[in-house]
């Protein structure tokens, strides 16, 4: 299911909203945009700052649409 909300960002450029642990082990929840999907990683911006960050796809818990979001594609066409 991850990866399905994963893709959905990468191919709509739309938020989404992320459960991941970070390096100490605090869970953080966190609005990103998926720019680029590795194998291992992905590569996000969090708001309008152009910046890229990775992240490593093992520290994702969980994904949703992000609030206000329903999923709906056709909306903005």
């Amino acid at each position: 299911m991850i990866e399905r909300f994963l893709r959905y960002s990468l191919d709509h450029q739309r938020r989404i909203l992320l459960i991941i642990q970070n390096e100490e082990g605090k869970i953080l929840k966190q609005n990103i945009t998926v720019r680029h999907i590795a194998e291992d990683a992905i590569l996000y911006t969090v708001g309008k700052n152009p910046k890229e960050r990775k992240l490593l796809r093992s520290s994702v818990l969980s994904a949703s649409y992000a609030r206000g979001d329903d999923g709906d594609t056709m909306k903005n066409e």
